[in-house]
């Protein structure tokens, strides 16, 4: 930093992008993720299969991973919680997150959790459409209010879902009361800078077409954008972006730093009925 008589003048400048989105390598002891995922989420699903409040691998296309898992609350559902799982687009599915929806099925909601094609077999545009097809299939199931949430990569797709070239049906897109993008990427053009955009295939014109950031929210959006502050610069960047840009476009926005949470832990607060990232998802 330098200042200009008694301004002070931020300089930024990356020249290593690759650095820049790259958690493992800057997260201590990153090695126990994903593996710190699997078993609780593995709990999680034989619990609620075994209490016959878990409905596993729900067809809502015709691709192999066009699956969706569906947790239920013990009594009937106040709502719908959509959770979009990250990765880049390019790894992961939704076994590696049940257990996340414990803190929004103890409020009473009912919680769906979409796999869906990884790239490069599918284009990020493409799988936009797979996810607005997920929750339309479990909007189908479940009556009441809709949130969605999301991490990382799928920060951007629940984002991408209230902007105004959503790929939901109107009936549906009426009824999301509330979406949190949890370190989300929500400008995707610097990734065209970095390595993986050989597995992602990025272009100019799908990064503006797909970009949350970039594109104007639909009517009535109410986005809150959710990041650690021990995160990369990049994605504490990306999340105040998207609640600042749309600010000025009319939606309803609140941008979030939770003190002490990296890229794996940020999504902690999810498992926890009490925990404030919880508590706002579901807030009325």
């Amino acid at each position: 930093m330098r200042f200009w008589g008694r301004v002070p003048v931020l300089e930024q400048h990356i020249t290593d992008w690759d650095n820049a989105y790259a958690n493992g390598a800057n997260i201590a002891a990153s090695d126990r993720w994903p593996a710190e995922w699997v078993e609780p989420a593995r709990a999680f699903r034989d619990q609620l299969s075994a209490e016959g409040r878990a409905r596993l691998d729900i067809a809502y296309g015709n691709g192999t991973r066009n699956r969706l898992d569906l947790f239920l609350p013990a009594a009937s559902p106040e709502g719908l919680v959509v959770f979009v799982h990250g990765g880049y687009w390019k790894a992961f599915d939704k076994s590696f997150w049940s257990h996340l929806a414990v803190g929004a099925v103890s409020h009473g909601y009912a919680v769906a959790m979409p796999s869906y094609t990884l790239c490069p077999d599918i284009r990020i545009a493409g799988i936009a459409r797979e996810v607005g097809a997920a929750i339309s299939k479990a909007a189908e199931l479940v009556e009441g209010p809709l949130m969605l949430t999301g991490h990382s990569a799928g920060g951007h797709l629940v984002s991408r879902m209230v902007t105004a070239t959503t790929p939901l049906a109107a009936a549906v897109a009426r009824r999301i009361r509330h979406v949190v993008s949890i370190s989300g990427v929500h400008d995707l053009r610097p990734l065209m800078r970095t390595d993986m955009n050989a597995g992602l295939n990025l272009d100019e014109a799908e990064a503006l077409a797909e970009s949350p950031a970039l594109l104007r929210p639909m009517d009535g959006a109410r986005i809150t954008c959710w990041v650690g502050g021990g995160e990369r610069a990049e994605f504490l960047r990306q999340s105040a972006l998207l609640a600042n840009i749309w600010t000025g476009l009319g939606a309803k926005t609140a941008a979030v730093v939770e003190p002490d949470r990296h890229h794996f832990s940020i999504v902690d607060g999810l498992a926890d009925p009490q925990h404030a990232l919880t508590r706002t998802l579901v807030a009325e």
